[in-house]
């Protein structure tokens, strides 16, 4: 089993950065894809970033692509989103997510899972 961690969540203003982490316990996260996703108030939770587990691979949702940055240190354990020129419309809980094999878009074939951490960007 993995358990995942957020931090790095806050609130930043508009145009702004923020650098999520997600940290893994689990001594083969290496074999594990991890996926992040954003959850808005009233809507459903959205594919942002993905990355395979030896990091050669990266996915990203078309509103993130050239903003978002996403990275994983296999040493420590942890995957990284860096969030640059933020935007008010990015504001949602936004949560890590695991699965052994490759990336997926789709949130249902993630099997483990964060809590979340909550990005507030103001305007």
């Amino acid at each position: 089993q993995v358990q995942l961690v957020e931090s790095g969540g806050g609130l930043v203003q508009a145009g702004g950065s923020l650098r999520l982490s997600c940290a893994a316990s689990g001594r083969t996260f290496s074999s594990y894809a991890v996926g992040w996703f954003r959850q808005a108030p009233g809507k459903e939770r959205a594919f942002i970033s993905a990355i395979s587990g030896s990091g050669g691979s990266t996915d990203y949702a078309d509103s993130v692509k050239g903003r978002f940055t996403i990275s994983r240190d296999n040493a420590k354990n942890t995957v990284y989103l860096q969030m640059n020129s933020l935007k008010p419309e990015d504001t949602a809980v936004y949560y890590c997510a695991a699965r052994q094999g490759v990336t997926r878009y789709s949130a249902d074939e993630y099997a483990y899972w964060g809590r979340g951490a909550q990005v507030t960007v103001s305007s």
